[in-house]
């Protein structure tokens, strides 16, 4: 990507039409993860970073094209991340800095190769906004389900570029989707612990690094560090 954003992902204070000139018209050399809950302060704004985080523990660095943002289907557009998700963050060792709520718009969308939603309400919002996001659009813990399922062998190489190997995730996930649900509606979700005391968002820290770990395994080919 030649964009100045490439490898580190568009800052979340930018606003639809700053998204819309900088990235519309550019090849399609990139990979971008939309992470999706309620408010953008909570859930996404930790997936978003840990996703990041756990990427560049693989990898070394969060790049090759590889962009991961978040947005909000009610998202308190402007607004810092709760202080007990910083905390979740820094638990972890990731980055929670230079961080700003907003509100999911179609653009995100449109743009996105990868939409992965805290609950299937906010799936099921990200679908009816349409420009064909269903194929693309699963909640964390559905799309982790399906990508334990997916033989790592029959994906890209690394050496073809992250961005091949995530395609090709994507598409596998999707074509394993219906065959093999999900033992109860609640296993896909992950609950909004917004208001709720720091252990309850650390709890729902553990399920977030739990979820993602096998989805950045399969990505990047390089399981986590003991």
């Amino acid at each position: 990507m030649t964009a100045p954003e490439a490898g580190r992902g568009i800052g979340n204070g930018e606003s639809a039409a700053e998204i819309t000139t900088t990235f519309v018209g550019l090849p399609r050399d990139s990979f971008r993860i939309l992470h999706v809950s309620t408010g953008n302060v909570c859930r996404s704004p930790m997936t978003e970073r840990l996703t990041r985080h756990f990427v560049t523990q693989r990898l070394g660095v969060l790049g090759g094209g590889l962009i991961v943002e978040s947005a909000g289907t009610w998202g308190h557009e402007g607004a810092p991340m709760e202080s007990n998700a910083e905390t979740v963050l820094a638990d972890f060792g990731a980055d929670a800095s230079g961080f700003t709520g907003r509100e999911l718009l179609d653009e995100h969308v449109i743009m996105a190769d990868l939409v992965l939603t805290a609950t299937r309400d906010h799936r099921a919002q990200v679908i009816s906004m349409g420009h064909s996001a269903g194929l693309r659009t699963f909640t964390l813990k559905e799309f982790t389900r399906l990508v334990r399922a997916i033989d790592p062998t029959t994906l890209p190489p690394l050496e073809d570029g992250v961005v091949l190997r995530a395609r090709a995730l994507v598409r596998a996930a999707a074509a394993l989707r219906g065959w093999l649900l999900a033992p109860t509606a609640e296993a896909d979700e992950v609950y909004d612990p917004y208001g709720a005391p720091l252990g309850f968002f650390r709890s729902v820290g553990d399920e977030i690094h739990q979820a993602l770990d096998p989805v950045v395994t399969a990505l990047t080919g390089v399981p986590a560090r003991m």
